[in-house]
């Protein structure tokens, strides 16, 4: 049953009816989007209920490689209403990340239920709602939903010929924990986002015979940081502006990085910013440059397929690999969550996000679905803010307040 509070009886002719029930707002994913976003709705003084279906916050960092780090710096990557410790440094560990959530979570004194699955958001029977379907059989009415569930959502794996039957070993990213197991040995990464490139350097750095990167359209790789200067500056100042003049902005910046057209990887054809909106984000080199040039990592072409234990390459090589990780990105997998709303657009991601709702599911807030060059936590921030206000401007008597 859902969770409103009974119904009142009916009241008699000529007095004024019954208010209708109070309603959290449910904020559906536990990881730094949506505690933000309950922090900030809190801070309006409207209850908001974060639903994590793992048994703590932030469950997708615990599961990243060890030697993650955060590409943005430490004071543009804090939520709103807590910053991150100096001592962490400038590029937050990922075991700080964690701590950082756990310790935004107690600090704002949030609302968090674990164990707790939403599988499919329906309007809510009376229409002035949302209806959550969860784990249990629970069904839990909301005055508004925030999604967050996260960019990195579920492990995506391309249909490649013959990987069923793949003798050899294949596992995704998202298994990846640290070089020590593959000490000695032969292995393909495969993919050169930001993950990729990571885990080569890790493997090469960790002792691994052979290193090989299978790159199907090489990526703008870009400094870290250039004398101070963090790359996270530039994309926050260029944030706003018009596509086309991104890209010629960053032709100059592009000639700091060293050419490794030779080494297999050239520079692309297509501009900076417009690889950003086609979903690439610029590979922020911590390593990857040297390690390249040194050939302890070898480029070499994308993967077509597997046969027997051979894994097949675009150039028509066959390379006998002892283990291939492929770093393939994530699906946001909200087809089963909201799909029959009408809310997403072709790729599966959210029509629209932040502080706007779609025109035909009012009150159905999403954040955390875009990978923006200024930087994740930065616009997981902001969008917390602007979602809060949204929510408390169109909130009514069915909102719940706090300690109302």
């Amino acid at each position: 049953m859902p969770d409103s509070t009974p119904s009142a009886p009916s009241a008699p002719s000529g007095t004024t009816s019954a208010p209708p029930a109070a309603h959290p707002v449910y904020v559906i994913g536990g990881g730094p989007g949506g505690l933000a976003a309950a922090y900030a709705l809190r801070a309006r003084g409207i209850r908001a209920v974060v639903l994590e279906k793992s048994d703590r916050v932030g469950a997708s960092w615990r599961r990243h490689y060890d030697r993650l780090h955060l590409h943005t710096t430490r004071r543009l990557s804090a939520l709103p209403g807590l910053p991150m410790p100096r001592r962490f440094g400038r590029w937050v560990s990922r075991d700080n990340v964690v701590r950082y959530l756990e310790k935004y979570a107690e600090y704002h004194d949030l609302e968090i239920v674990t164990g707790v699955e939403v599988s499919r958001v329906d309007r809510a029977p009376d229409g002035t709602g949302w209806l959550l379907h969860a784990t249990g059989g629970r069904e839990l009415t909301g005055a508004a939903v925030v999604v967050a569930t996260g960019y990195n959502h579920t492990p995506r794996l391309p249909d490649w010929p013959g990987a069923d039957t793949y003798g050899g070993e294949l596992l995704h990213a998202s298994a990846y924990r640290n070089g020590t197991p593959y000490a000695g040995r032969d292995v393909l990464v495969v993919g050169v986002g930001n993950t990729g490139a990571e885990i080569a350097v890790d493997l090469a750095e960790s002792g691994a015979s052979r290193v090989r990167l299978a790159v199907r359209t090489a990526p703008h790789i870009v400094r870290r940081s250039t004398a101070g200067w963090a790359a996270q500056y530039s994309g926050v100042l260029v944030r706003r502006l018009p596509v086309r003049l991104v890209d010629r902005l960053a032709r100059p910046a592009a000639k700091l990085t060293p050419d490794l057209t030779a080494y297999g990887l050239p520079r692309p054809d297509t501009g900076l910013y417009s690889r950003v909106l086609q979903g690439a984000v610029p590979v922020q080199d911590v390593g990857l440059i040297d390690a390249v040039r040194k050939g302890k990592v070898e480029v070499v072409a994308a993967v077509e397929g597997f046969e027997d234990d051979k894994v097949l390459l675009a150039d028509g090589t066959r390379i006998s690999p002892d283990a291939v990780i492929a770093a393939t990105g994530y699906e946001r997998a909200l087809e089963g969550l909201v799909g029959h709303l009408d809310v997403l657009d072709g790729r599966g991601r959210p029509a629209v996000h932040g502080p706007r709702t779609p025109q035909n599911a009012p009150g159905l807030y999403f954040t955390g679905f875009t990978n923006p060059i200024s930087g994740m936590f930065r616009e997981l921030a902001m969008d917390a803010v602007k979602i809060a206000k949204a929510v408390a401007a169109r909130s009514g008597p069915d909102t719940a307040r706090l300690g109302g």
